[in-house]
């Protein structure tokens, strides 16, 4: 077979297939980083469900080439979102004139814990950029504590529901899976 109508394959097109190709490969690799951080999470942790922890890490522009760390920020980022948002809807809520005394104290009480849970949150980042994992730790463990403290302030009156109830949810799964983050930084 003659070769002469083969025309020889310039040495930068080559490299630049070969870095196409890494690139590639390199994208493959970390979007099953996700999956894989949640399904460890999700399995350590009986409080993070695996679609909650999938879907909520990748509801981040920049969580489909973030590696482990980088995914530690984005947890973190997300707790503080979540914290954020769920304290401007109680306030909304508190614009309500029809409340009972009772939600309404519970929701003013809540309304401080989630106030405390970001600035906590905002002690919990800094640590976290400086690698610093145990208070890390200690500062996310208080902020997971919120949701759970302002839930509770509904149940002891027989007959009230809480009106957060999927928000503290959430804030409180949040939390466990930055939780989750940082023990994988640390082991």
């Amino acid at each position: 077979m003659k070769q002469e109508n083969m025309l020889p394959l310039h040495p930068v097109l080559l490299v630049l297939f070969l870095l196409f190709l890494t690139a590639t490969a390199a994208v493959d690799m970390s979007n099953n980083l996700i999956p894989k951080v949640c399904d460890n999470s999700s399995r350590a942790d009986p409080n993070i469900r695996y679609t909650f922890c999938t879907a909520s890490l990748q509801s981040a522009p920049d969580s489909p080439c973030a590696a482990l760390r980088h995914l530690g920020t984005i947890s973190i980022r997300l707790v503080k979102f979540n914290a954020t948002n769920t304290r401007c809807y109680i306030r909304q809520l508190l614009k309500n004139t029809k409340l009972t005394p009772y939600v309404r104290q519970g929701l003013n009480d809540c309304d401080e814990l989630y106030s405390d849970a970001l600035s906590t949150v905002r002690k919990a980042a800094k640590a976290y950029g400086a690698k610093n994992y145990a208070d890390a730790n200690i500062h996310l463990s208080s902020v997971s504590d919120a949701p759970l403290t302002c839930e509770q302030g509904f149940t002891e009156r027989k007959g009230v529901k809480s009106p957060l109830t999927k928000r503290n949810d959430q804030l409180f799964q949040l939390s466990a899976i930055a939780l989750s983050m940082i023990n994988m930084m640390v082991h």
